[in-house]
């Protein structure tokens, strides 16, 4: 079996340092590869060695393939950790990795090429006997057929890019009359946005909880679960909050869709962590897509199972099975993950600049993923989440009483964040009863402002 002693972490900000702890741990050496306006970042000083690989542009640096390649070829390094955004669902550049004689860490090529176009996903979910939201079996571009589809779904309706994310190309239609428009306008916007006008056609959940499942594979036909979380706390299609377990799941519902799911994977051979995303109402799970790669709030996972999940994705990189069998994982207690962005809290406009001062909450059952210190400068050419806040409880309204005293300790100067957002939040009755939804959010978003 391949023994990975140098990885190269080709990503930036917490989950770079995320993975280079996880390095350290296990006795492997580092490579950061950053922009020029990341040179002076905290995942660049603690790596064992650092490359630039470009100017800010993400396209010039993060998203340059040669570039990172090069790097990984400069440095000697084993094996290549992606992370998550940038090239972390990038079937291409997982193959270019593998063809380099360099261990990917992460799915195989050909299961993120499948689960990354959203009808092929849908698809594939439905051959492996996961759930699906009632709709089209593929991509839609008649009117009459798409017509027929709406009807024997029930309106409304939504219309989705093939290629999409972020809310971009999707069209809510509540009557037959609307359709035609709706379906132009959505192929438009996934043009302009993905360069595909590729859309389908779903049944549109009126007010659905985002569930999400938690699953590993060693690449042998062998994977499990590791439960769910709930991440309904959504602005824009955006996650703000999650928490794990979901507050309306019950034991019984986890075992059988864990089973399902982690059935699903060992089917297809799966390797690697993923996540299967659904949308959940009135008891019933519907499947909306799967990510291949690590999720930002994966740490509420490793809160309730003591699991590390990177450790665990560089152990099946180097061809280890699974450290636990699924009867070996136990759900203990209850986590939360609150995104702090550097955002103004109401407004949402980005706050990028120099960190002042800068205190982290501590103390039992604390966590904070981030790559801050005093003195930094936050860029402002990325996405704007500066710090993960994890808390675990034993129970839900333990972890909550937890959340708010870290909340109240946590300083970061010199920009605006949403710390007061979530210190807000975590204060509304139906919050703290867990009586929310994918909707929710937004709506108090908007009473807040009344």
């Amino acid at each position: 079996m391949p023994e990975i002693k140098k990885l190269l972490i080709a990503n930036r900000g917490e989950i770079a340092l995320r993975i280079h702890r996880a390095c350290h741990e296990m006795g492997i050496k580092t490579v950061a590869v950053h922009s020029t306006a990341d040179s002076d970042a905290m995942h660049v000083r603690l790596a064992d060695e650092a490359i630039c690989i470009g100017p800010p542009s993400a396209t010039e640096s993060y998203l340059n393939i040669p570039n990172i390649i090069s790097a990984a070829e400069i440095s000697h390094a084993d094996a290549i950790h992606p992370g998550y955004g940038f090239l972390s669902e990038n079937a291409r550049f997982a193959e270019i990795v593998e063809a380099h004689g360099i261990i990917f860490v992460g799915p195989k090529p050909e299961h993120i090429r499948t689960m990354g176009d959203k009808i092929e996903a849908k698809r594939t979910a439905g051959a492996l006997g996961l759930p699906l939201v009632p709709g089209s079996d593929g991509a839609i571009s008649d009117i009459v057929e798409a017509k027929k589809i709406a009807e024997a779904a029930g309106y409304p309706v939504i219309i989705k890019a093939a290629s999409g994310g972020g809310g971009r190309g999707m069209k809510v239609v509540n009557s037959p009359e609307e359709l035609e428009t709706q379906m132009q306008q959505a192929g438009s916007e996934a043009k302009a946005a993905f360069g595909d006008a590729t859309v389908y056609l779903e049944k549109y959940l009126g007010n659905p909880r985002h569930i999400e499942f938690q699953v590993f594979g060693d690449g042998n036909g062998n994977a499990i679960h590791l439960g769910e979380r709930d991440c309904s706390l959504q602005r824009r299609h955006q996650k703000v909050l999650e928490e794990a377990p979901s507050p309306v799941i019950t034991p019984e519902e986890r075992e059988r869709m864990g089973g399902i799911v982690a059935k699903a994977m060992a089917d297809m051979g799966y390797r690697g962590a993923g996540t299967i995303e659904f949308l959940w109402e009135d008891g019933e799970f519907y499947f909306i897509e799967m990510n291949t790669r690590l999720q930002v709030e994966h740490p509420v996972t490793e809160a309730i199972t003591g699991l590390d999940l990177v450790r665990e994705q560089i152990r099946v990189a180097e061809g280890h099975g699974l450290t636990l069998r699924q009867e070996d994982v136990q759900f203990r207690g209850h986590a939360i993950e609150c995104r702090i962005n550097a955002e103004d809290p109401r407004t949402f406009a980005p706050s990028p600049g120099l960190v002042k001062q800068y205190h982290a909450p501590g103390g039992m059952n604390v966590r904070v993923d981030s790559g801050l210190y005093a003195g930094y400068r936050v860029p402002p050419y990325y996405d704007s989440m500066i710090a993960k806040l994890i808390v675990y409880g034993t129970t839900r309204q333990g972890a909550i009483r937890r959340l708010r005293r870290a909340l109240e300790e946590f300083v970061i100067e010199g920009m605006k964040t949403t710390i007061p957002l979530h210190q807000a939040l975590i204060e509304d009755p139906e919050f703290l009863q867990g009586q929310y939804t994918i909707k929710w959010l937004e709506e108090w978003l908007d009473k807040q402002e009344a």
